[in-house]
């Protein structure tokens, strides 16, 4: 009897024999539980009944109503029931509005019912917390309501939990099920009790432990407070809380049981067991691990362990693997990007491999920049592999990766877009689709424009005609710093850029590349190779020192005191109207000036060296010699603003003249005299020195001038060059001399598109530019373009108008412009002469790259440049396949033998006469006396006619093999896909596998072009967007955002009515190979130093050099057969030339040239005037009148023609098929008489005037 018997008090008034009430409690949950389910039960049982007479009663209404007898009487007795219908559905309105509010209670669709929400889960937990602290305790206990804290909190919760009860049951639609829900069995057990508790003025524990079952809704409240979003965090909280809840659960059970023990057997066999074993308990029994040091001693504690072991260990082998599935599997790379004060970052996201974030890191944070202080935030889909994750490793002090998506706005947040410094979005070059690819980066763009408008943004872009969708997006601001990098216009113009000058592809790309110098001692061609490549683009504000001196004059100091080479500035115009508006200008004129703040573009080997031109003070480092010393002066700099209209004018002249001020000649005595009056004229405030120095010398000219000839020249006030008069050779295109400005101003023919940028002529079917074999053969083409395609209906275009745009720049005369023969799959060529059928001078072959009758059949041996291309590159898995078809091509030309039927060897030097130069006399002439040739160009290296300098040098003679004219020596460029593949295309060199494109022969060349070169764009327009813009007017000939607009527009280039403002777009610079075996610079050609040409060059013609194309084997003392070249890029002023260099320049628009050539240029529809005067590597025309040259054009032509019909006779067999006995023959080659020589200029002139068949030239 005293197991019945509980802890009495006198404090506590409870029952005096200390009897167990724990029956009590209990029941009160039974009969709440099973009294609401009857009653329930109940109504509905009553309700149906209730339908059912209802129903009967309707089903008698209408049989009465079918009868027709008693209408009247019916209509008297259905009025109550009306009424009766009409009340009851105003009551059920009632009800459902009270319905509708408490489930908006309890819905959380509501501020105030996610309130309730969380707050009864809130409190539900709380009282689960109380139920701890009085486990500690007995299970049954007296105790005072008034005095018992706990009790009294408990007592709170629950009258709380009793109001949302009735909420809930309230709303519920169906009560039955909403009685037998869980929440609703929990406050059964758990409610009723503790109201029982302050009647009897005791507690029990009993069932209070379920409250843990309302851990199940845990996911649901933070879904609720908008916490958890993914689906993943949604299941692993879901399974953490069944889990926890179903453990709490069944250890409150055990705990209860075991603690009272067996009501059967008077509650004797009770164990004292604390909550927390009782939880150890269940994880071990659920673990199957059993440790046996706590088990369960009571009967009904046994058999609860026997069904929870089945459900626990179901759940337990279930839950808790996919728990730490979910848990492992959670994105390491997952966390938000935390912005450090004083450092911007950049998001760089699309194609993120190893090789593209290798390649991007290695050229951004390359240590010949400035200090980067920028981090590198990669975001990305995939989880990186572990080689890239290495590579982040290695680079973990500024590169951080984060795994998501930007088309994700959660994502874009999490790498703090809105703050990042720009937005490089990275293609996959190698993709089958690159028309989805570009789709893909665009909306890219769309979704990070759409959640920030004004972050700057560079993508990349694989179709010239996808940037036009960039377009179309509203936030999308060029001006702004957004570029599009276009891989395929600028691999087609660097290819087209070649095409001029072969080994510009090469100079270029390493120029915006970050190479590191590699220093080689031995005397090869590597050694000075790599001496260029080390040199890179950079731009920095001039000095204003250099302020009111001209473009030419501030080149040649900065090239020889500065070590620098300047090819560009960015010229703010003194217009109002286009004030605002800065231009990129390379290598203008003495027209323009340099303005205070202007920006320059150096090329340089090093950041460092370039501050040299803004620290530059003619004060300070007019004397020093070593440019090292050149640093931040100390002195008060000169501040032009505040100096005197004399002094900043006297300044300007002074520098041009290069003396002193006391020793300065320049200004005459009037001059003098009148600069009070020019000082009144100009006021200090709105005068620049650009504006006075004009003024100055335009008031010099009408004094009396004092200067000597020489001196003259030296200033450029009489130079015989188109800059001599900017205004009117520059700047007043109507002014320009000779009958070719008459023809460009032809209102009725659109000769240029409408910008004034390109060649343009109507447009042109097909049909009449396809040439057959035949045709092809009896054309002679020479210094032609062939473009080799590969492709087919299938491949993908790759926009062969921006390789033809560049070679139809309209700073070209017409009579220059090479002729492009594109020799592939007619199905192929089809879909891309939408784009082409404008321009002029383009003839097709069908046919296949690798038929040599069709190699043959367009001269490939005559040609200036054969370009080798492919758009089924990325049709094939294996990356070394790849370039087979390329690869094939290349070598077959080069192992293609030709027929010497010219029988004469033309010298490789082969001059251009600079633009300005007087070819009315030989006596003007920069080589006096120079008696040139024309010539006559073949598949080699190696010219056919020698062209000399002075009357009667002739060469040696020359015994050479056969071998001279294989295909070897054709000039090449390819492109290829796979870097590795470069080691396929020449068999004689010795490249490593392993070897950086960069460094193998065939790059060096020229020969070569991969457009993994471009990746270097990216970090160089982000750190420079002028640098993109100076090499996309280099590279495509004038295009503009203004033009691509207009190719969005209409995909095709629109001509235009010539102009005063469309012809002066023509005036702007070109790049050109100078030769320097004969011509005005040929005695700097035999051991001159480099420094002297460049000064040279820059002074008489405004020509600026800025490399060299020199022979591979030019630095061997013995004679060598080799004839490959490889660039040097930026030689040192010190630099020794040998007579066999070509040098890179970039020269000016002559506007004389066309005069000569102004019956071929605009006055035939059928000629053919492609000839190797318009190569790149141009020659000084004859300046003399040769006493044979008495026949008149006609009779020539004749006399060509005849000659021309013979030859095609002899000449058909070798144009169509290989030679029937093709081996090595030495070949005696002996000066030629002045009457052969004539001969083979007639034939050469006839070769290029001969129409083809089936074409029709339209007149450009």
């Amino acid at each position: 009897m005293d197991a019945l018997i509980i802890p009495v008090t006198m404090e506590v008034p409870c029952d005096s024999r200390g009897q167990r009430m724990w029956w009590a409690f209990l029941a009160s949950s039974m009969v709440t539980f099973f009294g609401g389910l009857f009653i329930i039960l109940l109504w509905r049982t009553l309700k149906y009944l209730w339908t059912v007479c209802c129903h009967c009663g309707v089903k008698n209404k209408e049989a009465q109503k079918i009868n027709g007898g008693g209408d009247t009487q019916a209509d008297g007795a259905c009025k109550p029931t009306d009424e009766k219908e009409e009340n009851v559905a105003a009551e059920v309105g009632w009800m459902t509005s009270v319905k509708d509010w408490a489930g908006v209670m309890i819905s959380a669709q509501t501020l105030t019912g996610r309130v309730l929400v969380v707050l009864v889960f809130a409190l539900s937990i709380g009282a689960l917390v109380i139920y701890f602290i009085d486990s500690s305790n007995p299970i049954e206990s007296c105790q005072n309501f008034y005095k018992d804290f706990t009790l009294q909190i408990d007592m709170a919760f629950n009258v709380f939990f009793l109001l949302y009860f009735g909420l809930r049951f309230i709303a519920a639609n169906d009560k039955l099920w909403f009685w037998l829900e869980v929440n609703s069995v929990v406050d059964f057990f758990t409610v009723p009790p503790v109201f029982v508790s302050v009647y009897l003025n005791r507690s029990w524990l009993g069932l209070r432990f379920l409250r843990a079952l309302r851990l199940i809704q845990f996911s649901e409240i933070l879904q609720f407070l908008n916490i958890l979003k993914t689906s993943n965090s949604i299941k692993l909280v879901n399974l953490c809380s069944i889990f926890i809840s179903t453990w709490l659960t069944a250890a409150g059970f055990i705990h209860l049981v075991e603690n009272s023990g067996d009501p059967w057997e008077n509650f004797q066999n009770n164990q004292p067991l604390t909550y927390w074993e009782c939880v150890y308990l269940l994880m071990v029994t659920m673990s199957t691990v059993g440790y046996g040091d706590v088990y369960a001693k009571t009967t009904l504690g046994r058999l609860f362990m026997v069904f929870f072991i089945l459900g626990g260990l179901a759940m337990f082998a279930s839950y808790v693997p996919e728990i730490i599935e979910l848990i492992g599997n959670r994105k390491k790379y997952g966390g938000s990007y935390s912005a450090v004060s004083g450092r911007k970052h950049i998001v760089v996201c699309g194609h993120i491999t190893l090789e593209s974030v290798s390649n991007f890191l290695k050229d951004f944070l390359h240590k010949d920049r400035d200090d980067v202080n920028v981090e590198i935030v990669f975001l990305h889909n995939i989880s990186p592999n572990l080689e890239l994750e290495a590579l982040f490793k290695r680079h973990f002090t500024q590169v951080e990766f984060y795994q998501g998506s930007v088309l994700n706005p959660h994502d874009l947040a999490r790498v703090k877009i809105e703050s990042a410094d720009a937005c490089l979005i990275l293609a996959n070059k190698y993709c089958a689709d690159p028309d989805a690819e570009d789709a893909s980066n665009i909306m890219r763009v769309i979704s990070i424009k759409n959640y920030h408008p004004k972050i700057r943004i560079i993508t990349q872009m694989l179709q010239y005609h996808n940037k036009a969708h960039l377009l179309n997006i509203p936030s999308w601001n060029w001006k702004e710093g957004d570029d599009a990098i276009c891989l395929a216009e600028l691999k087609l113009g660097f290819i087209a850029q070649s095409c001029l000058a072969p080994g510009l592809s090469t100079m270029l790309a390493n120029l915006f590349s970050m190479r590191s110098f590699i220093k080689i001692e031995e005397d090869t061609w590597q050694k000075y190779y790599l001496e260029g490549v080390a040199n890179e683009m950079y731009t920095e504000y001039l000095s204003s020192a250099f302020v009111g001196l001209s473009f030419p004059a501030v080149c040649e100091l900065v090239f020889a005191k500065l070590k620098l080479l300047m090819i560009a500035i960015e010229y703010k115009s003194e217009k109002r109207e286009s004030r605002s508006r800065k231009r990129i200008l390379i290598n203008p004129g003495n027209h323009v000036k340099i303005q205070e703040g202007t920006l320059g573009f150096f090329i340089a080997s090093d950041a460092k060296e370039v501050k040299r031109a803004y620290f530059y003070c003619k004060a300070c480092h007019d004397d020093i010699t070593d440019p090292k010393r050149i640093k931040k002066c100390g002195c008060k700099r000169l501040i032009y603003s505040k100096m005197s209209i004399y002094k900043r004018m006297k300044l300007a002249c002074c520098f041009d003249c290069g003396r002193s001020e006391r020793d300065c000649s320049c200004m005459s005595g009037s001059v003098h005299s009148n600069m009070d009056t020019l000082e009144r004229a100009f006021p200090l405030s709105s005068v620049s020195v650009n504006d006075c120095s004009t003024s100055l010398r335009a008031f010099e000219d009408e004094q009396p001038s004092t200067l000597s000839p020489k001196k003259k020249q030296r200033n450029g006030g009489m130079r015989n060059s188109p800059n001599s008069s900017p205004k009117l050779m520059r700047h007043d295109p109507l002014l320009i001399p000779g009958n070719e400005q008459i023809d460009n101003m032809d209102a009725n023919v659109k000769k240029y598109d409408s910008t004034g940028m390109f060649h343009w002529c109507p447009a042109k079917d097909i049909e009449k530019v396809i040439l057959t074999r035949s045709e092809a053969a009896m054309t002679v083409l020479s210094g032609h373009v062939v473009v080799c395609i590969f492709g087919d209906v299938k491949s993908a275009l790759i926009g062969l108008r921006n390789l033809v745009m560049p070679l139809r720049a309209s700073n070209f005369h017409y009579h220059e412009l090479k002729h492009i023969v594109f020799v592939g799959s007619l199905e192929y060529l089809r879909r891309e002469w939408e784009t082409l059928h404008n321009f002029p001078k383009v003839s097709i072959l069908p046919g296949t790259p690798l038929s040599r009758a069709d190699l043959r059949a367009v001269n490939i041996n005559l040609c200036d440049m054969c370009v080798i291309l492919s758009a089924n590159q990325n049709n094939i898995d294996d990356a070394s396949l790849q370039d087979k078809e390329c690869i094939l091509a290349s070598l077959n030309i080069k192992s293609m033998q030709f027929d010497d039927s010219i029988g004469v060897l033309q010298a490789n030097s082969q001059g251009f006469t600079p633009p300005g130069m007087d070819r009315s006399s030989p006596d003007n002439s920069p080589v006096h006396g120079l008696l040139r040739q024309p010539s006559i160009t073949t598949g080699t290296n190696i010219p056919i006619i020698t062209e000399l300098a002075k009357p009667g040098k002739l060469l040696p003679l020359v015994s050479i093999s056969q071998e001279k004219n294989s295909g070897t020596h054709i000039l090449m460029i390819t492109e290829l896909v796979n870097d590795s593949n470069v080691q396929f295309l020449d068999q004689d060199d010795d490249d490593d596998p392993d070897t950086e494109l960069y460094l193998t022969q065939p790059f060096a060349c020229g020969t070569a072009f991969a457009v993994s070169v471009l990746d270097s764009l990216m970090s160089a327009t982000y750190f420079n967007d002028n640098i993109l813009t100076l090499i996309r007017t280099l590279v495509t000939g004038g295009a503009t955002p203004e033009l691509e607009a207009l190719i969005a527009e209409e995909n095709a280039l629109r001509g235009g009515y010539s102009t005063p403002q469309t012809l002066a777009n023509r005036d702007r610079c070109r790049v050109a190979q100078l030769a320097l075996y004969d011509g005005p610079f040929a005695d700097l050609g035999d051991g001159g130093c480099y420094g002297d040409l460049f000064c040279k060059a820059l002074k008489t013609y405004n020509m600026l050099c800025f490399g060299i194309y020199r022979l591979r084997d030019a630095h061997l003392t013995t004679p060598s057969q080799c004839t490959k070249r490889y660039v040097i890029t930026n030689p040192p002023y010190e630099f020794e030339l040998v007579p066999t260099d070509l040098v890179f320049c970039l020269m000016q628009f002559d506007h004389n040239a066309g005069q000569s050539r102004a019956s071929l240029s605009h006055s035939s529809h059928s000629s053919y005037s492609s000839s190797k005067k318009s190569s790149s590597v141009h020659s000084i025309p004859s300046t003399a009148n040769r006493p044979n040259r008495t026949k008149t054009r006609d009779s020539r032509e004749k006399q060509n023609a005849t000659r021309m019909n013979r030859m095609g006779q002899a000449e058909k067999k070798w144009f169509t098929d290989e030679p029937d006995n093709a081996y090595p023959r030495n070949i005696q080659i002996k000066p030629m008489s002045t009457h052969m020589a004539n001969q083979i200029n007639q034939y050469k002139s006839t070769s290029s005037l001969i129409p083809p068949i089936r074409e029709v030239e339209d007149e450009c």
